[in-house]
């Protein structure tokens, strides 16, 4: 037996009894629900950094590889579910694991929103150095400054800033970190300061 592209359940068939689509006509309509909710999915990432950018987690480069990661592989899934609907192939799975995928990035905004905007652990201040700067232009620009480590375990710390901020900090300047502790255990930057 092999399940309707459209609705998921088996057909014995060319057309599916539960919802009387033909195969052709039933990989239109699954292209139609992938590309919506892949639209879904590309305002989540989208969406994903303004709570990135308002409440920046000490981890952002894994977050942000990460969400990559999850990105390019949630529009691949889609482009072979697809593809795989076309040629009148089963897609009941990949397409559960694409729906599955959609809502991701919205709740990891979520949850890095809360994490800082809902935080009231108490700020920790640390004492560190400039020894490097990063800006990456472009319709979201983003300013790092690369400073010394307060961790045990890490050598540096990429301190994501304001486009003020990065202005005026240079290399080997003396910098207060403010961290919060984060409302879902995850550190985020607070503020940078002269000392």
């Amino acid at each position: 037996m092999i399940h309707c592209a459209n609705c998921g359940l088996e057909r014995s068939g060319d057309t599916c009894d539960h919802c009387g689509l033909d195969s052709t006509e039933a990989g239109r309509a699954v292209h139609r629900s992938l590309v919506n909710r892949l639209a879904i999915f590309l305002l989540g990432a989208i969406a994903f950094f303004v709570p990135c950018f308002t409440y920046p987690p000490l981890e952002l480069d894994s977050i942000l590889i990460f969400i990559g990661v999850l990105f390019f592989g949630t529009i691949a899934l889609a482009i072979w579910a697809e593809r795989r609907a076309i040629r009148h192939q089963e897609v009941e799975l990949l397409k559960r694991i694409f729906y599955g995928l959609v809502p991701l990035p919205w709740l990891l905004g979520a949850l890095v929103f809360a994490n800082g905007a809902i935080d009231r652990s108490p700020l920790q201040d640390y004492d560190t150095t400039v020894v490097g700067r990063f800006s990456m232009p472009g319709i979201m620009p983003m300013h790092q400054l690369v400073v010394t480590s307060w961790r045990r375990d890490h050598r540096v710390e990429r301190i994501m800033v304001t486009s003020r901020d990065y202005d005026d900090f240079k290399d080997g300047d003396r910098v207060d970190v403010r961290v919060a502790g984060g409302l879902a255990s995850v550190p985020w930057i607070y503020g940078v300061y002269h000392p």
